[in-house]
């Protein structure tokens, strides 16, 4: 396997190093070109103000994944060989043949049936993936809305969205959510749904879930058409939706008898089904049971499965939808030839694509799914030392609280760890006194009002045995202010 390359002593730049690489930026356009390799050794004068955010096993901001050396390889064919992936040419490119292959070993990787799943796609993110999904839920909620009221074919992708919903009589599409992230009211706003119609169907009081009772009550509204959003991992706890596949199958259930669709926002929570069975990952195990019952998922690549920036994921098992949503009506030239792969510019946002697919199929081939268990395992175990570390610290305090001690409050950590320290002077400044540091780099968040910090472990080059004793050491020094 890919072996570890150095981690960079530091994951941010200097500010006298940011300061330097800022003032060598050219502002205004040349006059005469400076030519090749003059701009060569430019650019590489600016790369010290660059943050070591993909290459450091150190950065645990956002959900970083890194960059494995089969990523980076099949990254650099990628530009070299400059495939526009929009229209499914078996005579011309095998561009569309190593996608379908790509997206199929993907729906291996998590046990989902490839059959099941028609629509299937690589998007510049999970972002874009939350926008297919929600373009995808509002054709099809209206369409069944439409044809329960005895009016065929109530299609937003033809008449637009309020002559649909007319002819559909409802009033309003709505997202029914718990835990969601910020990326799906930007979803619900480019859709036309509006930030608005997100309705919280969570459990009060606690830190995650779905209450099937209040998720009920709000399917059951006279005049609406709703789609279903399940957080397969929330961003500030790492925490899932559902706990069981049972949940899922209520939600499932709930939303056939009330015809709506089923949206999963995975961004990053998909890939815990590649854990092995057993104690030690059970309980997050349990929070992705039964998300093959959804209608589409979204979810990143440039996270856990550790390929370059921008590369996303979005399968659907409605081809049907999708084809009548994203299709190019009218443009008989970028007609393809039959067969079994659906050109991507009918199936997503953008016609013309990068080759986003190669480094996953190059990641897949190279790790397959003991590599990427292994992977994980790694992250994961990674991110309960840090969570014990806090656990443990008079200082520090794991957030969410919960009741749970010891390896039972342990067992719920997937690869995010947040905390605060207990203080609430140093709670204030903390995250700066972390991140100066320069060593390794959390992100700052707020937790019931008040900051707080998240770890984010993802890059594959994780190693306890190297990256503890740096950790420590930054948070032990953030607490006396020793930085």
């Amino acid at each position: 396997m890919d072996p570890p390359t150095d981690v960079p002593p530091f994951v941010l730049p200097s500010p006298t190093a940011l300061s330097l690489a800022r003032s060598k930026i050219h502002t205004h356009l040349p006059a005469t070109g400076q030519g090749h390799v003059p701009t060569t050794t430019h650019l590489t004068s600016l790369t010290p103000g660059f943050s070591a955010s993909s290459r450091s096993s150190r950065y645990y901001g956002f959900v970083t994944g890194g960059c494995t050396p089969t990523a980076l390889f099949a990254d650099h064919l990628v530009s070299t060989h400059d495939q526009n992936v929009q229209v499914h040419l078996p005579n011309e490119t095998i561009a569309t043949d190593v996608e379908a292959a790509a997206l199929g070993m993907m729906c291996q990787l998590f046990g989902l049936e490839e059959g099941q799943w028609g629509h299937r796609t690589f998007t510049t993110g999970a972002t874009a993936g939350n926008v297919l999904g929600l373009a995808a839920g509002r054709e099809a909620v209206v369409r069944i809305a439409g044809e329960r009221r005895g009016r065929e074919r109530m299609s937003v992708a033809e008449m637009g969205l309020v002559g649909a919903m007319r002819g559909a009589d409802i009033d309003e599409v709505r997202v029914l959510t718990c835990e969601e992230h910020s990326s799906l009211r930007k979803a619900c706003s480019v859709v036309g749904l509006g930030h608005g119609c997100l309705i919280d169907v969570g459990r009060k009081g606690e830190a995650s879930g779905v209450d099937l009772g209040r998720l009920r009550e709000e399917l059951g509204r006279e005049g609406r058409a709703s789609i279903i959003a399940v957080s397969c991992a929330e961003v500030n706890t790492g925490l899932f939706a559902t706990g069981a596949r049972g949940e899922m199958e209520e939600i499932r259930r709930l939303a056939d008898e009330f015809g709506a669709w089923v949206h999963v926002d995975a961004a990053f929570g998909l890939l815990a089904k590649v854990l092995p069975d057993g104690e030690e990952f059970e309980e997050v195990k349990r929070g992705v049971e039964g998300m093959e019952l959804a209608d589409s998922i979204a979810g990143d690549a440039h996270k856990l499965f550790n390929v370059p920036y921008d590369c996303g994921f979005f399968l659907s098992k409605h081809l049907d939808v999708g084809t009548q949503v994203f299709q190019n009506p009218g443009a008989p030239y970028l007609s393809a030839a039959a067969g079994s792969i659906p050109s991507p510019l009918n199936i997503g946002l953008e016609n013309s694509r990068r080759f986003r697919a190669l480094p996953v199929y190059a990641n897949l081939v190279a790790y397959g799914q003991a590599g990427y268990r292994e992977m994980l395992e790694r992250q994961v175990r990674f991110s309960r030392r840090i969570a014990q570390y806090m656990l443990d610290s008079d200082a520090y305090e794991l957030l969410p609280a919960t009741a749970q001690t010891g390896t039972a409050r342990l067992a719920s950590i997937y690869i995010i760890v947040l905390f605060r320290a207990k203080d609430v002077q140093i709670n204030d400044e903390l995250i700066k006194r972390i991140n100066d540091q320069r060593k390794i780099y959390c992100s700052g968040t707020k937790w019931q009002g008040k900051p707080a910090i998240r770890f984010a472990v993802s890059n594959w080059q994780v190693d306890t045995d190297k990256d503890w004793p740096v950790v420590e050491e930054v948070l032990n020094k953030a607490i006396h202010n020793n930085v």
